[in-house]
């Protein structure tokens, strides 16, 4: 199974050296339902899960890929999308409706959660993306979508939402990784009579789509989580 960078076309984080920490033990849930807008459209569930061993908060991430089966499209092109610029000034809710294109839950170690929400964007450069906003934090992530590398295309993926957590204040040894994360990529948007869903499969009710999240720590680890979902 291949543990290089699935996604290595798009924007580089800066340079940090690794730190010691522990390891850490990461499992994926996926889950794939029905948007409600068109008869392809779906929404796709990740469900991350992580422990350090031998013990302790888990390490803190550098960049989180998420990998959706080769059966999965996907069109921000049909969707408002908000800047950054627009969330850091007037927060969250002055994005346009409809770019909302997921939403999730944030479970903090040791307790508490945060919602998360994802938006649509568009970057200065042309790229798509996406910016994961945690309102409780002031965390705002940028993500762009890239296709896979040749190994992640054979192992039955296409398209990536690509993650980049970037340095801060805080020393990368002292940083704290999530218990849990939950994100649902998807959303559909009225067309006069019709609708238009932001992501669908050409696959059948019963096939299994494949599902994935490759993951590098601060400590230099890497790990690629993986899970089926059964298509509706």
């Amino acid at each position: 199974m291949p543990q290089a960078d699935p996604a290595p076309g798009g924007p580089q984080r800066p340079y940090e050296p690794d730190v010691s920490g522990p390891r850490n033990v990461d499992t994926l849930a996926a889950e794939i339902t029905h948007d409600g807008g068109t008869e392809q459209g779906v929404r796709v569930r990740f469900d991350r899960a992580s422990h350090a061993e031998p013990a302790g908060p888990p390490a803190a991430a550098r960049r989180f890929v998420f990998l959706f089966d080769a059966s999965l499209r996907f069109r921000p092109d049909a969707f408002p999308t908000c800047a950054r610029t627009v969330i850091e000034e007037q927060g969250a809710d002055a994005c346009p409706q409809h770019s909302l294109i997921g939403r999730g839950t944030s479970h903090l170690y040791p307790t508490g959660t945060a919602q998360v929400y994802a938006f649509n964007t568009r970057y200065p450069n042309g790229a798509r993306g996406a910016l994961v906003v945690i309102p409780a934090n002031d965390t705002i992530l940028e993500l762009t979508w890239e296709r896979v590398t040749a190994p992640y295309g054979r192992l039955g993926y296409r398209w990536a939402l690509d993650e980049i957590l970037p340095p801060t204040v805080t020393p990368p040894e002292q940083r704290v990784g999530t218990r849990r994360f939950e994100l649902t990529w998807g959303a559909t948007r009225p067309t006069g009579a019709d609708a238009v869903s932001f992501a669908r499969t050409t696959a059948q009710p019963g096939e299994e789509l494949r599902i994935g999240l490759w993951s590098e720590f601060v400590t230099g680890q890497v790990a690629l989580p993986e899970s089926t979902a059964t298509r509706p």
